[in-house]
């Protein structure tokens, strides 16, 4: 389908929050060896029990590469005990297994005829790697499988990139992101010489998030160079979980500090303040002496329960316990991480939410 020529904001879209109900939770089967070095073998395990949890409650769509790769898929699928109707299968080439990032942003337009579109941003791999010219293609091969309408990101005549991992929103206009990610000029630089206002501008138009809450840095370990979903996330339309570090020694803590002071100055679309929920740090997770970015705001929402990674820390409990009490309506369910993180990211970077229309 052609994309309508004005923005989506003002034909009435906007990017929902993740605790709307969803149709479906889409995945990339794992398959870049690269990217879980000496590590890959239990990563499509984990996969499987991610969809396990997940299929409850909606239906999981997996990218696969090919014939092979999907009879793979499969094989895990059925072995961890999912219907069968719960999964779908789309044969699309890819580069990497981060559908976060490198798949659409789905939006969604309220009202008498509920209607879901994409926004197409495009993907340069956190302005980091090679490997990127099959995922870029990722949103547009995903609107037209589905049908959708499909906004291509441009701003004065140029393709905009963004990643999902570096915004959340609470789906009423506020959007956190941070300043190290979308706005730095010398380090994975993902849109050279656009400003502050340029980018509200974008976000306002092509997602409906008219109130932009700026943080500073990202954690250590970090290789997006400061993606939110690592930092704080929205837990419902007024309070925002934010991690801090309890250890003033740790690499982190000045970092969240920081973050955590501006949230404390923030304000919703509304004028008023977010109810801020602190939420722990695992111990220092190190592998092949690399510091991962090991965190429990990469947590992910979905119809019947959220999903959170767990590192084998004393932390583990703690994070859960605070989830479960602001979670009433979903399952808070822990999912093993250790072997996940080497691939420097976990559940939110994996996972995408495409919203139901018709509620």
């Amino acid at each position: 389908m052609s994309a309508p020529k004005k923005l989506p904001a003002a034909l009435g879209y906007r990017m929902p929050a993740e605790w709307e109900p969803h149709e479906a939770t889409w995945l990339v089967w794992p398959h870049n060896r690269k990217d879980w070095p000496a590590k890959v073998a239990p990563i499509p395990w984990v996969y499987g029990e991610i969809a396990r949890k997940i299929a409850p409650g909606e239906s999981v769509r997996i990218v696969v590469r090919s014939r092979s790769q999907e009879a793979a898929a499969r094989r895990v699928i059925e072995r961890n005990g999912i219907e069968e109707g719960k999964v779908e299968y789309f044969r699309f080439p890819t580069d990497r297994a981060w559908f976060r990032d490198s798949g659409p942003i789905f939006l969604k337009k309220d009202g008498l005829e509920p209607e879901v579109a994409t926004a197409n941003f495009r993907f340069n791999a956190w302005a980091k790697y090679p490997e990127f010219k099959r995922d870029n293609h990722l949103p547009e091969r995903t609107q037209k499988a589905l049908g959708l309408h499909g906004f291509r990101v441009k701003w004065e005549g140029r393709e905009i990139v963004l990643e999902g991992g570096s915004i959340d929103v609470n789906g009423r206009g506020t959007l956190l992101t941070t300043e190290e990610c979308l706005l730095d000029q010398k380090i994975q630089v993902r849109n050279p010489d656009l400003s502050r206002r340029d980018l509200e501008q974008i976000l306002a138009g092509y997602l409906g998030a008219t109130n932009v809450l700026w943080l500073g840095r990202g954690i250590v370990g970090d290789d997006t160079h400061g993606h939110v979903d690592d930092l704080c996330r929205f837990v419902n339309a007024r309070t925002i979980v934010a991690c801090r570090e309890s250890n003033p020694r740790d690499a982190n803590y000045r970092a969240l500090e920081q973050n955590w002071e501006r949230l404390q100055g923030a304000t919703l679309e509304d004028g008023g303040k977010p109810e801020l929920v602190e939420l722990p740090m695992p111990s220092p997770l190190v592998f092949d002496r690399q510091r991962l970015p090991a965190s429990y705001a990469n947590f992910y929402i979905t119809n019947l329960a959220v999903l959170v990674p767990t590192f084998n820390d004393p932390n583990d409990r703690k994070a859960l316990g605070i989830l479960s009490e602001l979670f009433t309506d979903r399952l808070v369910v822990g999912i093993h991480a250790v072997d996940l993180v080497w691939g420097l990211g976990t559940l939110h970077c994996l996972t995408q939410q495409q919203p139901a229309a018709g509620t």
